[in-house]
């Protein structure tokens, strides 16, 4: 959707923005996210201006940053009367910390929700002018006890608040609040692979993490922590049963001839290697001999003029 017709769009619905609270605290809506999914929930009955417009709900899209505010690009599936759900890959959406969104009923409703929702934010013009509408927000970043990546703060046992902030979610004050335990204060969140800064925020004071030693100067003449969330990623060759050594070599380990020895399983030469989110230039040696991957279309120049294959960990 062109950025003038997302405007009108919002204009021609602004009418629609004067809403009674439907709860009596906030709450998260709109989606979900399990492991390496992310769920878009529409319910009709969380949208007032829709429910009371009588029409036959016969299709609902999600729109939004991701997809340029297309009008029918993501159609939802019906599961009942009342609800709708579209499953998309969490990889997908590498970009930014969040991205907002809504949904499209009929082609022609945009579905209105209540600012008392906890991720309702208010939309703007292209012009960054405030609109008397709101638009959903989702965050790649979020609190789970099933997350990938434990923050531990150990002491402070008299403190009266903790919170968890960082580059995660653009150093918010409020968002990751840690729980107590036994000896400190923890907190788990799930981690897209990348490198992040964070801090503590202790009783209101700011502190860099005292059990990390891996740490970065900011602008304020201190230091914020560094965390680098890796994800596992599976290097395969196949069609070469017959080659008698394969050696896994990129820019992760310093183009090394022989460090990573592939294994061969069912015919397919494979080597399993924790990687940093971000691109990465990789080459197999077969038998002396350097070779692209010929499964991987992407392919880059480095800069000596050498042609690397492309992985990108997300």
């Amino acid at each position: 959707m062109k950025i003038k017709q997302h405007f009108l769009f919002f204009l021609f619905i602004s009418f629609l923005c004067a809403f009674k609270s439907i709860a009596q605290s906030k709450t998260i809506k709109g989606y979900d996210i399990k492991g390496e999914d992310v769920i878009f929930i529409f319910n009709v009955n969380d949208y007032p201006n829709i429910k009371n417009n009588g029409d036959t709900v016969d299709d609902v899209y999600v729109s939004g940053e991701f997809n340029d505010w297309a009008l029918n690009q993501w159609r939802m599936t019906k599961m009942n009367d009342s609800i709708y759900q579209l499953k998309k890959d969490l990889s997908l959406f590498t970009s930014d910390f969040g991205w907002e969104f809504k949904f499209i009923v009929n082609g022609k409703h945009w579905a209105e929700p209540s600012p008392d929702f906890e991720n309702s934010v208010g939309a703007k013009d292209p012009r960054g002018f405030p609109l008397m509408v709101y638009n959903l927000k989702f965050y790649s970043a979020f609190a789970t006890d099933y997350g990938n990546v434990n923050f531990n703060l150990k002491g402070f046992k008299d403190a009266k608040k903790v919170i968890l902030s960082g580059t995660f979610n653009r150093w918010d004050e409020t968002g990751f609040i840690m729980k107590p335990t036994d000896d400190g204060w923890t907190v788990t969140l799930q981690l897209k692979p990348d490198i992040y800064e964070y801090k503590f925020i202790i009783d209101g004071k700011w502190m860099e993490d005292p059990q990390n030693p891996s740490k970065i100067g900011n602008e304020y003449s201190s230091y914020n922590s560094v965390i680098d969330v890796q994800k596992n990623v599976t290097f395969r060759l196949c069609d070469y049963e017959d080659a008698n050594t394969v050696i896994l070599s990129g820019d992760f380990n310093d183009w090394s001839e022989e460090d990573y020895k592939m294994t061969k399983i069912d015919n397919c030469w494979t080597y399993t290697k924790r990687l940093s989110g971000g691109k990465h230039h990789y080459k197999f040696i077969v038998d002396g001999q350097w070779i692209t991957d010929p499964h991987n279309s992407v392919k880059e120049y480095d800069g000596e003029g050498n042609i690397n294959s492309v992985c990108m960990v997300k």
